[in-house]
């Protein structure tokens, strides 16, 4: 039992308080800016304690993630999607992210020790495996998921605490991974260049809890966004209208009604009802519309010169 909060002594919670202030996570996505369509992040989202991951595994870059510390849990993660079978990992080991607990630390995520060796200042920085045990009804479930991935090593680099948000089950197995696979065929068949994604989470407030202690948000809704400027003009029209971008949402629920997809701007203007977002909200530059797209499109809506 914990002694009361009075009585507790203050020095830790202080050295833990001065080493997460002087963390090198937070001012910049940094070699990850290459997983950012034209390199440049989403604009207009805003909170307190949040910190910009480069995510690393085997001193590479893999992924970029915006990780809110109060709440323990990303915000967004975003990466280029790599053509694959849709296969998982199956023997990788839940890792996190050093970083964001002491600036001592190197850049690579590591793999999280048994419980009895987890330095308190790994548990107080970030999620860690413990929280999940009683939450039942969440699995853990990454914004950038394996099967979006082809390397072995960066499907592995998906299975970092800092890319997961808990999902109740059904909404999971039943709406989440069949989206995530329709995506997947998608850009598989008809993104003919790089493909952008942005996948992150709307919060409501509510949380899951250990020891008496709010340890992890819950997201309310699950969102995603892709960005492919060059794709198959020829596909169908089924198709064609997808691209250059589209998204999705879904109500992270045992009775929601499953995942919607709808156009960029769609996505944009629920997030700014749902969310602690700008009005200016972009989640790709210039709306995934490259400058020569835009300047076509000018001279196709200008009036012919005389």
């Amino acid at each position: 039992m914990l002694p009361p909060r009075s009585s507790r002594p203050l020095l830790p919670l202080l050295l833990i308080v001065a080493r997460l202030a002087w963390a090198s996570v937070g001012d910049s996505f940094g070699d990850c800016s290459q997983f950012l369509y034209t390199r440049v992040p989403p604009a207009g989202v805003r909170g307190g304690g949040l910190g910009r991951i480069c995510q690393r595994y085997g001193n590479k870059p893999r992924y970029a993630t915006l990780y809110d510390r109060g709440l323990r849990l990303p915000v967004y993660s975003a990466y280029t999607f790599k053509k694959s079978d849709g296969q998982r990992r199956v023997d990788t080991p839940w890792m996190y992210e050093p970083q964001l607990a002491s600036v001592e630390e190197g850049g690579n995520m590591k793999v999280l020790p048994p419980d009895d060796e987890l330095d308190p200042l790994v548990e107080e920085s970030q999620v860690v495996l413990q929280d999940f045990v009683d939450a039942t009804l969440y699995e853990r479930s990454p914004l950038n998921p394996d099967q979006h991935q082809s390397d072995n090593d960066d499907k592995a680099s998906t299975y970092t605490l800092t890319n997961v948000v808990p999902l109740v089950t059904s909404f999971l197995e039943e709406y989440w991974n069949p989206y995530l696979d329709n995506v997947r065929k998608r850009l598989n068949n008809f993104c003919r260049g790089t493909a952008y994604v942005v996948t992150g989470v709307a919060v409501s407030g509510a949380m899951i809890r250990r020891k008496n202690a709010d340890r992890l948000a819950v997201p309310k809704y699950l969102w995603s966004a892709y960005c492919c400027p060059r794709f198959d003009r020829n596909s169908p029209y089924s198709v064609r209208y997808m691209f250059p971008s589209y998204a999705a949402y879904g109500l992270n629920d045992r009775a929601g009604p499953g995942v919607l997809e709808v156009p960029l701007k769609t996505l944009e203007n629920f997030l700014k009802n749902q969310t602690n977002v700008e009005r200016s909200l972009a989640l790709f530059h210039r709306n995934c519309v490259s400058a020569n797209a835009a300047k076509r499109r000018r001279r196709k809506e200008s009036p012919s010169s005389p």
